[in-house]
Formats: C-alpha cells, structure tokens, sequence
C-alpha cells in the first residue's frame, strides 16, 4: 500500500532523540552539549524520588526540583514553578515523568524560552510534540508552538519497567490515539502516515509482550520506539474529533487523561470509518477487522483496558453537557460533528458498549 499524495508538506523539528537500557544516566552529557549548568528537575508528587535520582546523574549541575506537576497542566502550578526556575537561575529544565511532568516543563518553557530534556516514565509521547495543553478555572486550551517542543528526549527502557501494568495499558492507547487520528489528518503526509502505521505497529507487537513480561527491556524498548513515533505524528498534523473530545472531558469533568483516551478512542474510530474508511485501512488491517474501530475495541480488551467513563466517575447526567461542549469550536473532523451522534457516541463510552453506527 502506497501513502503517496499529490500534495502535501512535511515538517520535522530538531530533536534529539536517544534509546537505550540506562541512557538516563547519559544527561550530564547531554546538558554540556547544550551548554547549560543550572538543572530544575521536574516530576509529580508520586515520582519525587526521581528527583533525587537524577540529581545525581547531573553530577552537581542540578540547582533544585519541582515536584508539584500535576495533571492537565493548571496555569496556577505552571507560575509557581516558573517563579522557583526563575529564583533558581535555571538554565535548563529537566522534566522526568509522564504527560503531567512533561507538560509542566513546555508550561515554563513557554514563559521563559528555557530548553528541555525529557526523560519519559510513560507512553504519553508529548514529549515529541510542540503542543502544550493548559487548563483553567475548568477550560482547557492548547496551541502549538516551537517554543515548548524539547530539545533533548531519552528514552530509558528500564526506567518503564516498573509502570504499573494498568498505567502501561492506558498510557500506550493514548499513545495509539495520535497514529489514529493522524492517518486521516487532513494535513497528513506520507512521511506522518508511515510513522503513524509504525507506532500501531510497534504497539500491537510490543505491549502483550510488556504484558507478559513487564520487566523485558527489549519489549518496553519496542513501546517506547512506538510512543515516540506516535507522538511525532501527533506534533505534525492536526488532530480531530478524539481529542476533542477527551479535551473536554479531561478539562472540565477533570477525568483522568489516559484512561479517558484509552476507552474514547475505539468509540471515535468508529463515529469517523465510514467517511475514513480508506485512510483507516492500515489500523484495519493491523487489528484484523474491517471495522477498525472494532478492532481495536477488541485490542484494548484483551489488553485489560478500562473501557466505560462511568468507572471513572462521570455520571451520566453529564453526558448532555459533555456533548454540548464537545460540538462548540469544534476540531475538523472526516466526518461532520453533529450533536446527537455524538451524545449518542458519549453514552456508548459512558456504558461501555460498542458504539453502533
């Protein structure tokens, strides 16, 4: 199969990215190379002993930590740790975790323009983006800007090893939901189509082999060669109705981030195949169903997926006033957003049941 285009335009942005088992312990060296002395390490409140870790690993070029990153990036935590990299005379920020960490350190980059190295824990793939999401007083915003995309990325197999096999699950479908959406993209290229195949690829083949084995480095090498193509195709082109959606329900019903992505994300492959069906035929043919959107429903079951939002506390009263916001300023979609088809899609999502279309 061909992803040929008459017309299109790629862009790549000047990242560097390093593999490997221990390459975590390479950042004083990627720090000279930047000419910075002067670390803020960034991480959650549960990853805090990260912090101290690599501290270390700076070898006395570490001036201090913020371990207050939280989710969905709230403006208010962003300013208060950029006041302390200001206090600090931080030359470089250092951002260890997940999509919390990770969006905390582009959150003071935009304010202050200081480069990052990212050290991924999960499969988030934000760090191969120049996108920043922001919330406040319950609204969540998001731009693109070259200002936020990480200079450095190491990507640390056995940093992975022990993410919880449920946050390993959810972590790679959100991860999944950027080649997804980026194979009908309307400002897709070859170059975005064929990483995005790839990462589905990496991830169908490598995460029942995490499963198996949490502890296989070379399985969790695999998802991660699959986080950052997914992520890279999620930095390239524009995304749509999936991301929408889970915009809206992470900002304002404050439901978790990738397992919101994890259980939306059958359900809006579906609401788009039948005006996509051509550009989902690769997801098709990677998950052996003609309708990709159930298959990969199937996938995420038998990867022990959560699979209704009423397990993570949205009530279904809420459902009208997700699908309201879900269809205000709406993102191009292949298909046109209609009110109720996608109330119709939430309540699916909400239930847990294959969403019929």
């Amino acid at each position: 199969m061909s992803f040929f285009r008459e017309e299109f335009i790629a862009r790549s942005a000047a990242v560097r990215v390093r593999f490997g088992p221990g390459v975590r312990r390479s950042v004083a060296e990627e720090m000279e190379a930047l000419g910075a002395r002067r670390a803020l390490i960034l991480t959650t409140p549960q990853q805090a002993e990260l912090a101290d870790e690599f501290s270390a690993y700076c070898g006395g070029l570490a001036v201090g930590s913020y371990t207050g990153a939280t989710m969905h990036t709230p403006v208010s935590v962003s300013e208060d740790a950029t006041r302390l990299a200001g206090a600090l005379g931080a030359d470089v920020l250092l951002s260890v975790g997940g999509g919390s960490t990770i969006g905390l350190g582009k959150a003071i980059a935009l304010r202050t323009d200081l480069p990052q190295i990212v050290v991924p824990t999960t499969y988030a793939g934000s760090e191969a983006t120049p996108i920043i999401g922001q919330t406040e007083n319950g609204v969540k915003t998001t731009q693109s800007t070259a200002k936020v995309q990480p200079e450095v990325i190491l990507y640390d197999a056995e940093l992975v090893t022990t993410l919880p096999v449920e946050m390993t699950v959810t972590s790679a479908l959100n991860a999944m939901a950027h080649a997804a959406e980026g194979l009908y993209a309307r400002d897709r290229s070859p170059i975005s189509t064929l990483m995005a195949v790839e990462g589905l690829r990496a991830f169908r083949d490598g995460l029942p082999r995490v499963l198996a084995n949490p502890e296989d480095t070379s399985a969790r090498g695999e998802t991660l060669y699959g986080a950052w193509l997914c992520g890279t195709v999620l930095g390239q082109v524009g995304m749509a109705l999936h991301h929408k959606l889970c915009h809206t329900l992470g900002g304002s019903f404050d439901l978790p981030h990738a397992q919101t992505h994890a259980i939306v994300l059958p359900h809006a492959i579906a609401y788009n195949a039948q005006a996509a069906l051509e550009q989902l035929a690769p997801l098709a043919e990677l998950f052996g169903d003609s309708n990709p959107g159930r298959g990969l429903r199937s996938f995420a079951k038998q990867v022990g997926s959560p699979m209704a939002l009423r397990d993570l506390g949205l009530a279904e009263a809420d459902l009208d006033r997700a699908a309201d916001l879900a269809v205000a300023n709406p993102y191009w979609n292949p298909r046109p957003v209609e009110r109720d088809a996608i109330r119709k899609l939430l309540q699916a999502a909400w239930a847990g049941e294959e969403l019929a279309v």
